[in-house]
Order: structure tokens, then sequence, then C-alpha cells
């Protein structure tokens, strides 16, 4: 489960001096986020979404695809490790060697036991503020996708694909 660990305002200097503990760490609004490390299923999801996405984009050469654990910079306040980013090429100023200083394409987040509301709730709230074009919630317990899609300044309603419908 995802858990603030304090009241004061972080900025990304602040959270740049965080030790690695092997957790995934995050500031939201300047709020310090901790979450364990994903399960076995969520690794697996990701593993296979990489793998997927990477043969495309080697036949489709439209961008790159990042793996957490790395940084996205949104702001000074807002430093979130998404599960997996698309990065397209148009864009590609916005990585650097150290992280992601800029919004993504799109962001992928892997829902686990403990952290539904900040997904779905917290940075979904985060990534329709910066205006990230589309963001996917993979629920594993419901086998579903959820896409949001940024348009007239604001998520619209999410499209759900489900094993089901993806076949």
């Amino acid at each position: 489960m995802a858990t603030q660990t304090g009241h004061l305002k972080l900025t990304y200097e602040d959270y740049r001096c965080i030790p690695d503990d092997g957790k995934r760490h995050e500031l939201i609004d300047g709020d310090h986020l901790l979450s364990p490390s994903p399960t076995t299923k969520h690794q697996r999801i990701a593993r296979a979404l990489v793998t997927a996405l990477t043969n495309f984009l080697h036949d489709h050469p439209l961008g790159e695809v990042f793996i957490a654990p790395y940084d996205v910079v949104l702001s000074d306040f807002d430093v979130v490790q998404p599960d997996l980013v698309f990065v397209a090429t148009a864009q590609a100023d916005i990585v650097t060697e150290a992280n992601i200083r800029g919004v993504p394409t799109l962001v992928v987040e892997i829902l686990s036991e403990g952290n539904r509301k900040l997904d779905e709730t917290i940075k979904r709230q985060r990534y329709e503020h910066y205006g990230i074009p589309e963001y996917w919630i993979i629920d594993p317990a419901l086998d579903q996708i959820k896409v949001y899609r940024f348009a007239d300044g604001r998520y619209g309603q999410a499209v759900v694909l489900s094993a089901e419908t993806t076949g």
C-alpha cells in the first residue's frame, strides 16, 4: 500500500536525497509517497507489455518505452515512477540521461494490492493536470485495462477493455 511519509512539501532536490531502498518513492504535489515492490503477477504483466511494445516499436520506430523504476519529473513537486512510459519520437528531447523531464505520450500503471486509490484517483488527477495524452490502468484482478485519453483539458470517460473484448 502506498503511504505518505511526511507533511513537508518536498521538491525534486529533496527527493533525490532519498536513499535507494528498493521501494518505489514518488512525489505527488510535494508529498512523499512510498510503495512496496510489485508482486509477481504485476511483474509478469509488465514484462509481457514491455515485450509487446518493444517488438512493435522495432518494426514501427515511433518512440521509446521505459520501465520502472524510472523518474518522470513533471514538475519540481511531482515526480512519478509509472510502471511503463512511452515517449514519442517527436518528444525525444524530454528524455535525459537521468530521467524524463516533461510530459510523456503515455503512462501505464498496473494495479497491485493497496495501490488502487493512488493509481485510479490521485495519479489520474495529476496526469490529467499535466495533460498526459494517454493513461492506461491495468487491473489484473478484473482482467481489464482502462484507457483515458486527454481532450478538451481533461480525461474523457475511460474506455474499458477486458479479456473478452481483447481476445
